[in-house]
């Protein structure tokens, strides 16, 4: 008999939970995405659970909008501490789960990145991964000196080139460049320190790093979004890629898709790690489960559930929200209307029933369910060739994870799906990657 995959497991941890009422829990400290003491005790629980990671998105600037009006206040997306420096202590109070954030490719430089990145690689034995975003917004644009974002080709394109230039800096030392002799004055071998020089359309960048190589060779690179060429830059580089998806169907298509395009760039299959994010609620039995859905549904003020459907279906804050959706009177992108449209229409939704399906989970997938159900789903994912592992996203922080570890964690270790104890010190290891290879070293 086969036994079970295993399955990676990483813990999204930004703002409150990814429900859009999260703050407004009865369990939830509504300051709690400000305060160290929050992120301490998730990341002390996601290691007791023996997770292979914590997450942390970003973006650099305040996406949420007042549309229409009396949204913004309502929203629980708008405090949030700088991931880095918030890793970086974490990083002093756990001692083996990985740590993994967002940095921007268009508002950074290769050097800031490589920097910070092997810096906390080091300060937490070799746990951190970089999650490498293009960014999207305008407001983040006009934060650093733009009137506008960068065109679609030329952020990618862009990105791709800053990917290149990182890795290359995080080679600018062998493995054994060091040599520390104390009686001789000799502090490193020189043949084995590599100056990068490299000059492209995008970036000139010198080097070397002045940090020698990393715990894990090099961070964990980590990618997000469907994109072609993000798909491109995360066959090249990428160790996991974060992904959306509502169907197994749609999802094992995108990690066919995606893995085989590895193989031009001398890499296995296995090289690659795809974790779809999933929100879920969990009940000792469904009526719970339904319940606890249902629960933080209701906290969602009209004004913030329509502020999830006006990019797509615009202002509809002047109907009836428990009437029918009408066509839409002012739709930005026609194609994601009819579709939200087309939904409403097939489940005969009100508006205020449309916008429930968004805000849990801020429009992710969500299963309702009993450990079984959940365990059910996963396995099936897993099993049909849709992904490798999970990227959770619970709806309420810490509430969520606490009941993930205490119902759902049980059934996925009575079926061998996942761990009960790390097998190594690093968030590779974690994932059962290999060491990357420095690029001068002997092969």
């Amino acid at each position: 008999m086969t036994s079970p995959k295993q399955i990676s497991l990483g813990l999204s941890m930004r703002y409150l939970g990814y429900h859009a009422a999260a703050w407004r829990h009865p369990s939830a400290d509504p300051d709690a995405a400000s305060k160290l003491s929050h992120y301490r005790r998730v990341a002390e629980t996601a290691e007791r659970a023996k997770l292979d990671m914590v997450f942390l998105a970003d973006g650099i600037g305040l996406r949420t909008r007042d549309e229409p009006p009396g949204a913004l206040r309502r929203s629980h997306q708008v405090f949030e501490l700088e991931p880095l420096t918030l890793l970086s202590a974490l990083s002093s109070v756990t001692s083996r789960i990985g740590l993994v954030s967002t940095a921007s490719t268009t508002y950074n430089e290769p050097y800031h990145i490589a920097r910070k990145f092997a810096s906390l690689d080091h300060l937490s034995g070799g746990r951190a991964g970089w999650n490498i975003v293009t960014s999207w917004s305008e407001v983040e644009a006009r934060n650093f000196n733009r009137e506008k974002h960068m065109d679609y080709d030329t952020r990618y394109e862009r990105a791709a080139e800053f990917v290149s230039v990182v890795k290359g800096l995080w080679d600018s030392w062998e493995e054994d460049a060091p040599v520390f002799d104390k009686e001789s004055g000799i502090m490193f071998d020189q043949s084995k320190m590599h100056t990068l020089f490299h000059k492209g359309k995008h970036f000139q960048v010198e080097g070397p790093l002045t940090i020698k190589r990393t715990p894990q060779g090099r961070p964990v690179l980590v990618q997000a979004g469907a994109a072609q060429q993000g798909m491109e830059i995360a066959a090249e580089s990428a160790d996991v890629v974060y992904s959306s998806h509502f169907d197994i169907a749609s999802a094992k298509a995108y990690y066919d898709d995606l893995k085989s395009r590895l193989a031009k760039y001398g890499r296995e299959r296995e090289a690659l790690k795809v974790m779809p994010g999933v929100t879920l609620f969990i009940g000792r039995t469904r009526a719970e489960a339904q319940a606890k859905y249902d629960e933080l549904n209701a906290l969602v003020a009209p004004e913030l559930g329509l502020s999830y459907l006006y990019q797509t279906l615009g202002d509809l804050s002047g109907f009836d929200i428990d009437g029918p959706v009408p066509e839409p009177p002012n739709a930005t992108i026609k194609s994601s209307a009819g579709r939200m449209l087309a939904l409403a229409r097939q489940k005969n939704l009100t508006i205020r029933q449309l916008y429930q399906t968004i805000t849990p989970g801020f429009g992710g997938r969500c299963v309702v369910g009993t450990p079984k159900d959940i365990v059910d789903d996963m396995q099936a994912w897993v099993e049909g060739g849709a992904a490798d592992g999970f990227n959770l996203c619970p709806p309420v922080l810490p509430h969520g994870l606490d009941e993930f570890v205490e119902l759902v964690l049980p059934e996925l270790r009575a079926r061998g799906m996942f761990r009960t104890e790390y097998s190594g010190p690093t968030l590779r290891d974690h994932l059962g990657l290999a060491r990357p290879r420095n690029r001068y070293a002997p092969a």
